[in-house]
This record gives structure tokens, C-alpha cells and sequence, in this order.
């Protein structure tokens, strides 16, 4: 589950299937990065953006919800931004 040097960006999808609505194995993968990998670092001002680093290379990771339209703001995506972007939108110390 560990992110690899090439990995830049994860875009998770829901699938519909027999009546429920299922979590693809990247949904799953950026859930498991967030809650046991990645360290949690800044929220922005709408509290639906998540800033978080890596600690084992210091990259900067944005959870984002792109497709906000869906109920409950829809399947996850994990970015890599640089420090440039994180300042300008997140509260850092």
C-alpha cells in the first residue's frame, strides 16, 4: 500500500452494483493512506480540502473531492501539490 516515486495522483470512483454503491480499490487504497500512512497537516477554510505529508519522503498530498455534486461529496482523490500551492490555500504554521 506504500506510495511509490512515481505515484502523483489517485482518483477513486464509486461503482453501482446490484442495488448498492461500491468503493473501487482506489477509494480503498486512499482511505487506508489517509487513516495509516500519510499525517494529516492542514484543512482548508471549507473543511472538505485535506492537506497531508507523507513522512517517509515529505511530499505534499491534497484529498479533494471533485466530484462534489454526489451525496456525501462523492469518491476521493489524492494529488500531489507543491509547498507554493499548499501556502496559498491551506493554514500553515
Amino acid at each position: 500500500m506504500k506510495l511509490s516515486d512515481t505515484e502523483n495522483k489517485l482518483i477513486g470512483q464509486w461503482h453501482f452494483e446490484n442495488g448498492v454503491m461500491r468503493k473501487d480499490d482506489v477509494t480503498q487504497r486512499i482511505e487506508w493512506l489517509i487513516n495509516n500512512r500519510l499525517k494529516k497537516t492542514a484543512t482548508d477554510t471549507s473543511g472538505w480540502d485535506v492537506l497531508y505529508t507523507d513522512p517517509v519522503d515529505k511530499r505534499l498530498w491534497e484529498l479533494t473531492y471533485p466530484q462534489s455534486e454526489m451525496s456525501g461529496g462523492g469518491p476521493p482523490s489524492l494529488t500531489i501539490i507543491s509547498m507554493d500551492e499548499a501556502v496559498k490555500k491551506y493554514p500553515l504554521k
